[in-house]
């Protein structure tokens, strides 16, 4: 156990607590290896009933992994980069497979590794705090730890814009997206905590119960222009259809874009479509580990970061600088299969 995960059982309940509030309790290797042997542990204990998955105190639920060790490796031979990725995503495929109910409390920022926490539990619960995105684009990357899978699930074009924009969804949104099975106040989170402790037999009963109308959700009602504009996966189409509307969304959102990378943003659309044809969450999670390992050691990675995360100047230099200037050969080089030997393999 390391101090960065807080894990117990209390009564009938697993509790992992993230506990790593300067950094937003952003994901470590050693916190991965944690999450995943206290679930190994209660997997064959009769006595945990449920597991709770929450962060013990700060503003956010999770805001991703460790971007400046990723950087670091990724600059040097990517090891310990891949080694990060390996687990964190071996985390994430024995949440999806868990057999006991588990409960994920989305109270703040949750983002890139909290995703990847949060939507393979059964229950997701998202407060009037949750700042729920996949805003890798931003800094090189793409939405992995089984982005592939869910944003490519979500109605219409929704999934494609998220990954694209890195747009932040409220609470609101995240539940009327159904990346939150309920929406509860804050203030009811503990409560329900209690309840769940009480009588782990009747949690969908105990969230329902606490939970209320979370109110307008406002980027649905853009949604037909977001299925129109996002309408294909050729990222220079996206960019051309935006250009010809002459709308403000549609201005607003090429202004993001011209932001991201334009590597990593067909990474992105590649990574959808072949997520929605995915046979297992396996699959996915072998390919993401596959495309993660390259794209982790690449020039587009390494400048989002220092631009975004060391310098902070916020003027990423890409290479390349367009849409066109991304070959569909660059595209099937990163997301060619590893060797079985090196491939993700799950716990």
């Amino acid at each position: 156990m390391t101090s960065d995960v807080l894990t117990f059982v209390d009564g009938p309940i697993g509790r992992i607590g993230l506990n790593r509030p300067k950094a937003i309790h952003a994901l470590t290797t050693p916190m991965c290896v944690a999450v995943l042997d206290a679930l190994e542990t209660w997997r064959g204990d009769d006595g945990v009933r449920a597991i709770i998955i929450d962060h013990a105190e700060g503003r956010g639920f999770c805001a991703g992994g460790d971007i400046r060790m990723l950087a670091d490796s990724g600059a040097k031979d990517g090891v310990e980069a891949r080694e990060f990725f390996h687990t964190e995503y071996r985390m994430n495929h024995r949440l999806f497979t868990y057999a006991k109910d588990t409960v994920a409390f989305m109270d703040g920022i949750t983002m890139g590794g909290g995703v990847g926490i949060s939507q393979p539990c059964r229950y997701r619960v998202a407060t009037e705090n949750a700042k729920f995105a996949m805003p890798e684009t931003g800094i090189g990357l793409f939405p992995d730890v089984g982005g592939g899978w869910y944003l490519s699930r979500l109605p219409g074009r929704i999934g494609q814009y998220l990954a694209l924009t890195g747009h932040r969804l409220d609470g609101a949104e995240t539940f009327a997206l159904g990346l939150a099975s309920h929406y509860m106040p804050a203030s009811q989170v503990e409560e329900a905590k209690a309840r769940i402790t009480a009588d782990p037999t009747a949690i969908a009963e105990t969230l329902a119960a606490l939970s209320t109308e979370p109110g307008r959700a406002a980027l649905i009602e853009h949604r037909a222009e977001i299925d129109r504009l996002f309408a294909s996966d050729a990222l220079e189409d996206v960019f051309a259809a935006l250009e010809a509307d002459g709308s403000d969304f549609a201005a607003t959102t090429l202004a993001t874009l011209r932001t991201k990378s334009p590597q990593t943003m067909k990474v992105s659309l590649r990574l959808l479509r072949d997520g929605k044809g995915m046979a297992s969450f396996a699959d996915e999670m072998r390919q993401e580990y596959a495309v993660g390992a390259r794209v982790v050691q690449r020039h587009d990675f390494l400048e989002g970061v220092r631009a975004v995360i060391v310098d902070k100047d916020n003027a990423p230099k890409w290479d390349p600088a367009t849409p066109e200037g991304v070959s569909d050969h660059v595209i099937d080089q990163i997301f060619a299969p590893l060797p079985d030997h090196e491939a993700w393999t799950p716990a």
